[in-house]
């Protein structure tokens, strides 16, 4: 997975849509623009982009740069089936969650949902995320669905010894401290 994007873009600009998808994501962003002065480009890379093609550009100079980006992102990465924060391990490949010498088993579901936390550790992710990154759909999904995928993982926490792991934001969302 990469994102190619533009900085001038209609209602929001690439600077912005960068941010939002670093708030949910680490996939790789390169920008390519015709704005390819230095102010511009220190901007991307501020703004969490991985590369920044000026255009008009080659197709070979993109394709090379696509695989650069993608080989660093996926092959050199070290062990990115392993999410881990303070004692926790989760295991994405497996579905499982360690906490010390004891172990879950988790459900698709679950696992979405630790993902999705411990990716963004001491942040507030709203249930409205949570819920499209769990369905991936528009139709509608009652919020009683989460909240019992979360109740659940919640159980198979605290059997590990993760008591309140999972923080209820309310009004907000949930969290992970």
């Amino acid at each position: 997975q990469l994102v190619l994007l533009d900085i001038k873009l209609p209602f929001y600009d690439g600077y912005y849509w960068c941010g939002e998808i670093r708030k949910l994501s680490k996939v790789p962003v390169i920008f390519l623009s015709s704005a390819s002065d230095n102010m511009n480009v220190v901007m991307a890379m501020n703004m969490g982009g991985d590369d920044f093609i000026a255009k008009p550009f080659d197709l070979s100079v993109l394709t090379a740069k696509i695989n650069a980006v993608l080989r660093r992102a996926y092959s050199f990465s070290g062990n990115s089936d392993l999410i881990s924060h303070g004692s926790v391990i989760l295991d994405i490949s497996s579905a499982v969650v360690t906490n010390g010498d004891k172990k879950a088993e988790l459900t698709k579901n679950e696992l979405r949902i630790l993902r999705t936390l411990m990716e963004n550790a001491g942040r507030i992710i709203s249930r409205d995320t949570l819920m499209q990154r769990l369905w991936e759909t528009d139709c509608f999904i009652d919020e009683n669905t989460l909240t019992v995928n979360v109740s659940r993982l919640r159980k198979k926490l605290e059997n590990i010894g993760l008591e309140n792991y999972i923080t209820t934001k309310v009004g907000m969302g949930y969290m992970i401290v």
